[in-house]
């Protein structure tokens, strides 16, 4: 598991959505209600880049479709079944950093 910084002298008063890059993964990145959330930035449904997207609700909704996500859980608006992956975030001082687990690392914790 690897912490990357996304953002730096980011404002939380103002709400975004943006697309960055941590450590070669595409991630979404939402700042709702002065928290920040990180989800996979493609929609499953349709591939749509959900940084296109808006959010209405604590859920992120898809520019093409209007799939929805909850912001916290990545899981599909009821009847979608399908979810979005989700990435635990955090801000230190003005900078946004994003955890991404390598599949290494999920293999080493599966064999130990």
């Amino acid at each position: 598991m690897a912490w990357y910084k996304v953002l730096e002298r980011v404002e939380l008063s103002q709400p975004f959505i943006k697309k960055v890059n941590a450590g070669g993964k595409n991630v979404c990145l939402i700042n709702y209600n002065k928290q920040v959330f990180a989800l996979s930035a493609s929609c499953p449904h349709a591939g749509a880049d959900l940084s296109q997207g808006w959010c209405s609700e604590e859920r992120l909704v898809c520019p093409r479709h209007r799939y929805e996500y909850d912001l916290q859980t990545g899981k599909g608006a009821p009847g979608q079944n399908d979810y979005v992956k989700t990435y635990n975030v955090k801000v230190e001082g003005t900078d946004v950093y994003v955890e991404i687990t390598r599949w290494t690392d999920r293999l080493k914790n599966w064999i130990t």
